[in-house]
């Protein structure tokens, strides 16, 4: 008897013998078992920075200057600015609209403001800040100080100190007796 011939006589046994082929197939492919790892990172943490000023005169005038002169000394005050945060910012200077008691003869016009950053802190001690010193962010006449004016980039926890002086022109006539002008400086930080 030819071998197909056998298979066509016993289905069962040729079907069985068949299923067992399969099966033993199947268990061949599935057996084949890769290795596995796997390592975690908990815990991520993520937080922003903060970017704040504080201001040794905060709500309080920086320079004051009354009974001005013509070629008189100047006037001056300082002012102790540090970013207060943790991130590093871009510190500018602006000043507001200047607001002065005769619009004929506007003393801001005849006031001459120069401002110097006198440096950096150096833990708690402050830099030398005597006329002269440090880096000339302005000087002009207060009415022609428009825009910001740039202080650089400060680190977080870092502190400058400023000088402001204030002379009245040395030409300001008579018109500019008895007048007054005021004006807020305000720090921002980027």
């Amino acid at each position: 008897m030819s071998r197909l011939a056998f298979m066509f006589d016993r289905p069962h046994r040729t079907l069985a013998a068949l299923a067992t082929v399969l099966a033993a197939g199947s268990l061949t492919v599935a057996s084949g078992a890769d290795f596995t790892a796997e390592s975690a990172s908990p815990l991520n943490t993520f937080a922003t920075g903060t970017l704040t000023i504080a201001n040794s005169s905060d709500d309080a005038a920086i320079l004051s200057a009354a009974g001005l002169r013509p070629g008189d000394p100047p006037a001056t005050g300082t002012v102790d600015i540090a970013n207060s945060g943790s991130l590093p910012g871009a510190f500018t200077l602006t000043r507001s609209a200047p607001q002065d008691s005769d619009s004929v003869n506007p003393l801001s016009g005849k006031l001459r403001i120069v401002v110097r950053d006198c440096g950096a802190f150096s833990g708690a001690t402050p830099p030398p800040c005597g006329a002269g010193a440090g880096t000339l962010v302005y000087d002009g006449t207060l009415a022609a100080m428009t825009g910001a004016q740039a202080l650089g980039t400060f680190a977080g926890g870092e502190k400058h100190r400023f000088r402001f002086e204030t002379t009245l022109d040395a030409a300001a006539g008579n018109e500019y007796q008895g007048d007054s002008s005021n004006t807020q400086f305000t720090w921002t930080a980027a």
